[in-house]
């Protein structure tokens, strides 16, 4: 089976020539990960490369290929790429090997390169940022911090959380420069017998401030609940591991006055 390189992206040709994604495979300590072209998007590692991106062990950590995907989408070197919710560092480490100007928050930072602040108020000047990426908490499902003013500490079933969440999508969407893009990973809840649609929920808040890009699945790896004994108790008692997290691709709006003529491409019809 041939295969080809593209940069530093190796692709399996015939998987390329059916149209379909090649299977998530180990790469070499000196490759990059694979330039997702589906909205499917699934990794074997958290990290990838020599250096280690984040920290594998911290709770909640982002999985660096999605960062990288991102940066390799919608930025260029110099860019300035902000984590309001930096946890471990992730998008930190990505961006500073990819040569781009990175800024990370937290508020408990967990990284050395990352300050301390609340995402709800974030120190940059408006339309000041080129790609904002975000893994917030996903209700209080999980210990996130001790930190009082935490959003992981308000229940997903509260509606208080989304009215917090909605607070940082505002500061995001005052520091992003008009026709740049934002990208938010969250997933959904399935506690004591009730399922909360938590991606959907915050969608709707989004929705209303920034235009979609799409909407990436995300599968997870590497989680708590991905073991023989948890598999058993989801068939006995009749329910759902997560199996996947949503990745919210959004673009702020570009007023009418200020819109570049847009290049005509003529498309085949797409399903």
């Amino acid at each position: 089976m041939s295969k080809k390189k593209t940069g530093s992206i190796e692709t399996n040709s015939l998987f390329e020539v059916a149209g379909v994604a090649a299977p998530a495979t180990e790469i070499g300590e000196d490759e990059k990960p694979s330039f997702e072209t589906t909205t499917l998007w699934d990794y074997p590692r958290q990290s990838y490369g020599k250096t280690p991106k984040g920290d594998n062990k911290f709770q909640g950590v982002t999985p660096a290929f999605l960062i990288w995907n991102l940066v390799q989408r919608y930025t260029e070197p110099g860019d300035l790429v902000v984590d309001p919710m930096a946890g471990s560092g992730t998008t930190i480490d990505v961006c500073k090997e990819e040569g781009r100007k990175v800024i990370g928050y937290d508020l408990t930072p967990q990284h050395p390169e990352v300050t301390q602040n609340d995402a709800r108020h974030i120190p940059l000047p408006d339309e000041s940022v080129d790609l904002v990426f975000i893994d917030s908490p996903y209700g209080d499902n999980v210990s996130y911090s001790d930190h009082p003013d935490c959003i992981g500490r308000i229940s997903c079933e509260d509606e208080r959380f989304y009215l917090e969440l909605e607070k940082v999508a505002l500061e995001t969407y005052r520091i992003l420069k008009p026709g740049k893009v934002m990208g938010w990973l969250i997933g959904d809840q399935w506690v004591k017998k009730k399922f909360t649609p938590v991606g959907f929920k915050l969608y709707e808040r989004l929705a209303k401030y920034l235009d979609t890009v799409d909407v990436v699945c995300v599968a997870r790896r590497g989680q708590s609940s991905h073991t023989g004994v948890w598999h058993y108790r989801a068939k006995k008692f009749n329910f759902y591991l997560r199996g996947f997290k949503y990745l919210l691709i959004m673009r702020k709006p570009v007023s009418s006055a200020s819109k570049k003529t847009a290049t005509k491409v003529k498309w085949a019809k797409y399903k």
